[in-house]
């Protein structure tokens, strides 16, 4: 039982994306980001390794990003639509914050398997969503093409072993967060009877 008489799970209740496009100033300020990332990496981690890391993108940085972006997909699609250059472009201008989480995977390990650190990854990302919201702000994960193109991977300085697990789009909500259709419980949840 809450003591406040707050549903303890009502962030996870009402979490909803905010799509990257209607998010935009205010950021977190300097103490809301440390404190959102220093409670984002608390995720299940077996064997402490650490897979992950944050690569913070704002300021003119965004700018940046996105033509060098969009140059290396000129460069490899060179019939590309000039709006899909565009998006390129522009995708990283709105939210004032993206957080690259970056999976740093030992596929060679030889207790912890690769699928267990790259959720370990992904926890982050979504921690940062639910963190994001729970402070009052709008965030939306990402990828798109980037993340998985070893050019951008070299742009962002990953090593061989790293890779984009998400962009973490955070910032002001300029409208209230769109909600979808969730699936019903009886479609996705069953229990394991197993044979007598």
């Amino acid at each position: 039982m809450n003591p406040l008489g707050m549903n303890p799970l009502e962030v996870l209740r009402t979490r909803r994306s905010v799509p990257s496009r209607a998010l935009s100033e205010p950021g977190p300020a300097p103490d809301e980001l440390e404190a959102l990332l220093a409670a984002a990496i608390r995720v299940p981690d077996h064997g402490k390794l650490t897979p992950w890391r944050a690569l913070l993108i704002r300021g003119d940085t965004r700018r940046q990003f996105g033509e060098l972006l969009a140059q290396i997909h000129q460069r490899k699609e060179p019939d590309l639509a000039p709006a899909q250059l565009a998006k390129d472009r522009e995708r990283y201008n709105f939210a004032p914050l993206i957080v690259a989480v970056i999976a740093r995977i030992d596929a060679l390990h030889a207790k912890i398997p690769a699928q267990e650190q790259m959720l370990s990854a992904g926890y982050v990302a979504y921690n940062l969503l639910l963190g994001a919201q729970a402070l009052g702000f709008g965030a939306q994960i990402l990828t798109g093409w980037a993340a998985y193109d070893r050019d951008v991977a070299a742009l962002l300085g990953l090593r061989e072993n790293e890779s984009v697990v998400a962009f973490v789009h955070i910032g002001t909500s300029r409208e209230p967060a769109p909600e979808r259709q969730r699936p019903e419980l009886d479609d996705v949840v069953s229990e394991l009877r197993l044979p007598a």
